[in-house]
């Protein structure tokens, strides 16, 4: 451990431009800011976090979303576009985190405080990785991840397959020999139809839409963005008319299920 009393938390969050469905989509702009920016700036502010690292691309094209992440003061790691896994690993052995916090980019409206919860529950019951979606409860983009730093050294090692490698976390979520967590939400408050995720055409909509309900989109929690999408009309359509298919994992054997801490 990096650091006698305290794990080192790092925050990971994936970038390219080379999207299929949405291209250039982290560099488009909700109000006065980029998708990535958003996204980021609440990494930033994520309980516990010592460090955001944005791990882009080692290609020329992603040379904005590079240049975007120091702008914010984020460090930046860049590694191979489809070989996610190994991209991971190595931004948090630059960083030299013990524990790493896997956001995705296309997530803009994240939560720090759930993502904080995470990493939480995986200190708290000395689990090796901690999720909020397996099964989820969550609207769909507060998705986070969160893993030892030497579990996903392990997975890399394991001649990981190539879906493993593209999507970083199946290779941990299915090894049955590892202490796995899942934070959801109570059965009454349950979210998970909401799509809060950008990936199409359709998706942007809804995040224009909601940026000017909510100039700025400012970090609020996410029970507070839930309550406008229901109060303005025609977002609650909008949030729930996403494009793509949630591919989401879909087998959750093995994983201890504890209550989200709703009490501030």
């Amino acid at each position: 451990m990096s650091n006698g009393a305290q794990p080192r938390v790092v925050a990971i969050v994936q970038a390219r431009m080379g999207s299929s469905r949405l291209p250039g989509k982290v560099m488009k702009r909700l109000g006065q800011k980029t998708v990535l920016a958003h996204c980021l700036e609440r990494c930033k502010a994520v309980p516990g976090v010592d460090e955001v690292v944005c791990a882009t691309v080692d290609t020329p094209d992603c040379d904005p979303i590079a240049q975007e992440a120091e702008r914010l003061g984020c460090s930046v790691f860049r590694g191979d576009e489809s070989d996610v896994l190994s991209r991971y690993v190595g931004a948090a052995r630059a960083a030299r985190a013990d524990i790493v916090l896997r956001v995705t980019s296309d997530c803009p409206v994240i939560d720090p405080r759930v993502c904080g919860a995470v990493v939480d529950a995986l200190l708290g019951h000395d689990a090796d990785f901690a999720t909020n979606n397996a099964p989820p409860s969550f609207p769909h983009g507060m998705d986070v991840e969160a893993v030892r730093a030497d579990v996903l050294e392990a997975a890399l090692r394991k001649e990981p397959t190539d879906h493993d490698r593209e999507h970083v976390m199946p290779a941990v979520r299915r090894n049955p020999e590892l202490k796995k967590l899942n934070v959801h939400l109570p059965q009454d408050l349950v979210a998970h139809t909401l799509r809060w995720t950008l990936d199409t055409d359709a998706d942007l909509a809804f995040f224009e839409a909601l940026e000017k309900a909510m100039p700025g989109l400012p970090a609020c929690e996410w029970p507070v963005m839930a309550e406008v999408c229901r109060a303005t009309p025609g977002l609650s359509e909008l949030c729930a008319a996403g494009g793509s298919s949630d591919t989401r994992q879909n087998r959750f054997d093995g994983f201890e299920q504890i209550t989200y801490p709703l009490a501030v």
